[in-house]
């Protein structure tokens, strides 16, 4: 960035950057010289490195940023506390940069676009004041909440509690003394944790494949999932923001999506937003159009294999959508009706499941062979193409 495109320098963020990982590097083979390393410390780094993050990608990222899940009040308040002391900022200033860099990806409004440099991406941008006229003007849903407003006006206290007193004092209970819950707990996890995150701002958009869309920078890599907890498969949540989940498919890996799921079974979230999945075959598909075209395919052949998947998939999509409307308005009617009507509407439901099964059955079956010839073609592009 240009001096007058970049703020002054905040000093208090430059100097954690630097001593907070510097501290770590220094204290903890000290530690290690006086006390031995155990599978019960180990598993203490594992679980408060797990929490640090998962209270970012569940709590900060996917709720609070996105709204892709409502949560109860208490797993709302426990985001608000135990995200603090991960020492990524405030719920009100994440989310903020958050949502702008969805907005103005890639732009030079994007808080921390991949264009001004992977090291800017990364780490740099926090280092100076946002210039932005909206930088410090906050969500107006964000600002309704008390424990929110609360937790960004003493941040700083908060942090400092949470990310390295309490790791301190659980660790003196658990035998390992005081300052190995700090420099392990708190200063070993803090750094590994923000770098994880980071990773999704530099590493995400420089390296991996765009399944979904060319449209902005963001890329899927399973490498960087198995790292973020699910957060790698950024080319899928740039195009599908407000969908709780990352990894999309079944095998995917999403530890975010398994605990916002999990949590759902016990009703501490609900309203779980998906995208369709019709949406989602569409835009792959037209991903893989285009890139077909670009490596030499037939562009008639190409967007004729397209179209019957596409309307195949619309047709099993309305089939099943005539058919709950059906359901839905006997439900909704049939107070109203004798038991003879109620009968008679009965035996026309059956009816038309009847009918819409083998509708269905077909539409499936046409899908399923186009399906199989466009994946034939995908392989063989120039082939096909001659």
């Amino acid at each position: 960035m240009s001096e007058k495109k970049r703020g002054p320098i905040l000093l208090h963020n430059v100097l954690f950057m630097l001593l907070n990982p510097l501290a770590a590097l220094i204290f903890t083979p000290i530690y290690f010289m006086n006390h031995s390393l155990t599978w019960g410390l180990v598993a203490f780094l594992a679980i408060t490195y797990t929490i640090s993050n998962m209270v970012i990608t569940v709590g900060y990222h996917r709720y609070f940023s996105h709204r892709s899940f409502n949560a109860h009040p208490i797993v709302e308040f426990l985001f608000v506390l135990v995200g603090a002391g991960s020492f990524q900022g405030s719920v009100l200033q994440w989310c903020s940069d958050h949502r702008r860099h969805h907005r103005e990806v890639d732009t030079d409004a994007d808080p921390y676009s991949i264009n001004k440099g992977f090291m800017f991406a990364h780490i740099f941008w926090m280092f100076f004041k946002d210039p932005h006229p909206e930088a410090g003007i906050y969500p107006k849903d964000l600002m309704k909440s008390k424990a929110i407003v609360f937790q960004h006006k003493y941040y700083a206290w908060i942090a400092a509690f949470m990310g390295f007193i309490l790791p301190g004092i659980i660790a003196h209970f658990l035998g390992f003394g005081f300052w190995g819950g700090v420099i392990i707990g708190g200063s070993l996890r803090i750094f590994l944790s923000q770098q994880s995150t980071f990773l999704i701002n530099s590493a995400a958009h420089t390296f991996g494949k765009r399944p979904y869309t060319d449209k902005n920078t963001a890329r899927d890599s399973f490498i960087l999932a198995f790292l973020t907890f699910g957060e790698g498969y950024h080319n899928f949540h740039h195009f599908f923001q407000a969908d709780y989940r990352n990894g999309v498919r079944w095998y995917q890996w999403d530890p975010t999506k398994w605990f916002i799921r999990s949590l759902s079974f016990v009703g501490l979230t609900t309203k779980l937003k998906r995208a369709r999945k019709e949406e989602i075959f569409k835009a792959r598909i037209s991903m893989d159009e285009k890139l077909l075209v670009q490596k030499g395919a037939c562009i008639d052949r190409t967007a004729q294999l397209k179209a019957r998947m596409v309307e195949a998939q619309a047709k099993i999509k309305q089939l099943g959508d005539d058919y709950h409307a059906a359901v839905a308005s006997f439900r909704e009617k049939r107070k109203l009706m004798t038991e003879e009507m109620r009968e008679q509407m009965r035996t026309q439901l059956q009816k038309l499941k009847r009918t819409k099964k083998v509708e269905l059955r077909l539409a499936k079956t046409e899908f399923a062979v186009a399906y199989t010839q466009w994946r034939e073609f995908r392989r063989e592009p120039h082939k096909a193409a001659a």
